[in-house]
């Protein structure tokens, strides 16, 4: 990465310093040549100008021709008076060019060959004769000047390219070093299986410093996930054994003794064992990411669709939600098994909307639950009540079913103290959007 943006930075620099030393060197040079085409004009009007005051033409003090050649030609076309020692040069008459405009001409002056820029200018003699001055300015200045210019870049820029190429790796090399710790930290940490480590962030408050950040989470949340993992196998490892050790004790009695053979019991056993597998299979499906094609769901036709003797229900809104209508359902039916287990004597169903938010509540009168347990209840294997029978007091998977589910539609579960004492289990989901 360090080469490919030391070349790509050099490139960019080397073809932007090209064009501007393009574009310098031919501004220079055009400045150069208007410079001396106006240093041209200026020498031809003075001279015009001591023509038309009747200035003999044997009489003009022309400049010397190596350094501002002169010549004065009439409309005739022939050389009126030129500067000394101009040779091998012609220029249009009047009437060949109405309008003769600054030119670059090769003239030689006493032998030797030079560029010159000239510039004509009219003039008329007191005796009517009509003549052209031709002044011109040699750009030998003006190839130096060039020259000089375009040697400097062809020196400096290689320089100042090996100049951008050091810096530009340095400054890579020196931004990517957390990249690199940060890399080299992931590496032992997958070598080594240890989750609990973290990844160096840099002081720097750049990108760099929130990819760190960023993976610090990332690696926390994944330290999290395999922790609950870990006691998620636990779990369901030590409440699969009870069950299937209880179905070995009896069967082997049976075995042993045929005339004691329990098959209500047995068949109690294989049903609580089933339900929890089914309950366990759920939540790995959840964990896997598993979501269903997504559906309208009439939330009162799926409460009345819940109704069971002794619970009370009270259906005061038309809420329609999107999700698993079946999942949905789970969620209604572990809530009020839930409130069944814990009411001594009422049970309640409630179904309201809240703004864009439906709220699903199932109140109980049992004893409630303790402000410091109204969270914990919705983790997985916790059952509150030690002393109850674990036939009667399930896994304790049941809310925590609950709160995946509804958290899977966008949701959010709580528990509350109903007002008349006992809990109060409040779902809420938002709503889906008109059709």
């Amino acid at each position: 990465m360090r080469a490919r943006t030391t070349l790509a930075a050099t490139a960019v620099v080397a073809v932007a310093l090209v064009a501007v030393g393009v574009a310098v060197v031919w501004l220079l040079q055009a400045e150069l040549t208007r410079n001396a085409a106006v240093r041209a004009e200026v020498a031809a009007r003075e001279v015009a100008t001591r023509v038309a005051a009747g200035t003999p033409f044997g009489g003009l003090d022309l400049p010397d021709a190596d350094e501002q050649p002169v010549q004065v030609v009439d409309e005739g076309g022939r050389v009126r008076a030129a500067s000394e020692g101009l040779r091998d040069v012609t220029f249009p008459t009047s009437d060949e060019d109405d309008d003769p405009a600054p030119s670059t001409r090769v003239v030689t002056v006493d032998g030797k060959t030079a560029e010159y820029r000239f510039a004509a200018v009219r003039a008329e003699a007191p005796d009517g004769t009509d003549v052209t001055v031709h002044a011109g300015v040699p750009l030998d200045t003006r190839r130096e000047a060039v020259g000089t210019v375009r040697e400097a870049m062809l020196v400096g820029l290689p320089v100042l390219l090996a100049v951008v190429a050091a810096v530009t790796w340095l400054v890579t090399r020196r931004a990517l070093r957390p990249v690199e710790a940060i890399r080299g930290e992931l590496a032992e940490i997958t070598a080594a299986g240890d989750l609990a480590r973290r990844v160096p962030v840099p002081r720097s408050r750049d990108e760099v410093a929130r990819l760190a950040a960023t993976t610090n989470a990332t690696l926390a949340a994944l330290e999290r996930s395999v922790a609950r993992q870990r006691d998620f196998v636990a779990d369901a490892s030590h409440e699969l054994r009870s069950p299937i050790a209880s179905l070995r004790a009896e069967l082997e009695v049976a075995q042993a003794h045929p005339e004691l053979l329990d098959v209500d019991g047995l068949a109690d056993e294989v049903v609580r064992l089933q339900g929890l597998a089914a309950d366990l299979l759920l939540l790995a499906r959840l964990d896997a990411g598993d979501r269903p094609a997504p559906e309208r769901v009439a939330l009162a036709d799926l409460v009345r669709g819940a109704a069971r003797p002794g619970v009370a229900m009270a259906v005061e809104a038309e809420p329609v939600v999107l999700g698993s209508r079946t999942r949905l359902e789970r969620v209604v039916n572990n809530l009020l098994d839930n409130a069944v287990r814990h009411a001594r004597s009422a049970v309640r169903l409630e179904l309201t909307s809240a703004g864009d938010t439906a709220v699903l509540r199932v109140v109980d009168d049992g004893s409630g639950v303790a402000p410091a347990d109204r969270e914990r209840i919705f983790e997985r294997f916790v059952r509150l009540d030690e002393a109850r029978s674990r036939d009667a007091g399930g896994a304790g998977l049941g809310l925590a079913i609950v709160r995946d589910l509804v958290e899977a539609h966008g949701g959010t579960v709580a528990a509350r103290e109903a007002p008349g004492g006992g809990a109060a289990m409040e779902v809420r989901l938002p709503l889906a959007r008109p059709e």
